[in-house]
């Protein structure tokens, strides 16, 4: 591979891993806190086109969101702050479950929060030097700080290449497969049929369908770029 080559390698590897962190980082806000009214503004222009081309499923998912956004009227923030709180801050039950988005809940056999997942995340995130902020008293088998951790590793793989140590942007992205695998894909669609039973705007429920989309998208980017950055 010429030098010419392999500085484009590396422009491509750059920006799909760039754009795997924006829409984490968006992911873990939507999962985090109901929207503020400038939050919905700025999805409302169209913050999240740019992701659409990622996978079908996805491309639903955003287009649901952006249909229900061209509705807004004064009452759409409080509308989407009960849902979101039905759902996701537990509020709301189906058949005595609830859709409170944590690994735990989903792995364990009694549904329960602190659980075994719970316990390798923690260690997980304290392995890799990442520990949640002051404030977010969430447990760390919250879908929010997964998805905040795989951003992270995202941008930890981009100043690795961009330091030209390919071997350390390999291992980033190495570790990130694992954890889409066995802390998001592992439990997601369980959460999610959960959650469609509870929901009841067409935002959110969009939201779940383009989480799902994004998710599968970016279990094939890594597997490319793995091998990718197996060959350089």
């Amino acid at each position: 591979m010429t030098p010419t080559q392999e500085r484009a390698q590396t422009e491509d590897l750059v920006a799909a891993l760039e754009g795997r962190a924006a829409f984490y980082d968006v992911l873990a806000a939507l999962y985090y806190r109901p929207l503020t009214q400038e939050q919905i503004e700025r999805i409302a222009a169209g913050d999240l086109a740019a992701f659409a081309d990622g996978h079908e499923l996805m491309a639903e998912g955003l287009h649901d969101i952006e249909r229900a956004l061209a509705k807004r009227n004064s009452g759409t923030r409080q509308d989407l702050a009960v849902d979101f709180t039905a759902a996701f801050a537990g509020t709301s039950s189906w058949k005595g479950r609830y859709a409170t988005p944590y690994e735990s809940v989903f792995t364990s056999e009694e549904g329960l929060l602190l659980q075994d997942s719970f316990h390798e995340v923690y260690h997980l995130f304290r392995q890799n030097s990442v520990r949640t902020g002051e404030g977010y008293d969430f447990p760390d088998d919250h879908l929010s700080f997964i998805c905040e951790f795989e951003a992270i590793l995202s941008q930890r793989a981009i100043e690795a290449l961009e330091a030209g140590d390919v071997a350390a942007a390999r291992e980033q992205a190495a570790l990130a497969k694992t954890v889409l695998h066995d802390h998001i894909l592992s439990w997601f669609d369980d959460f999610e049929e959960l959650a469609l039973r509870i929901l009841t705007t067409r935002f959110y429920r969009g939201v779940l369908k383009a989480s799902k989309g994004f998710f599968l998208f970016d279990a094939n980017l890594l597997d490319d770029m793995e091998e990718e950055l197996s060959r350089s």
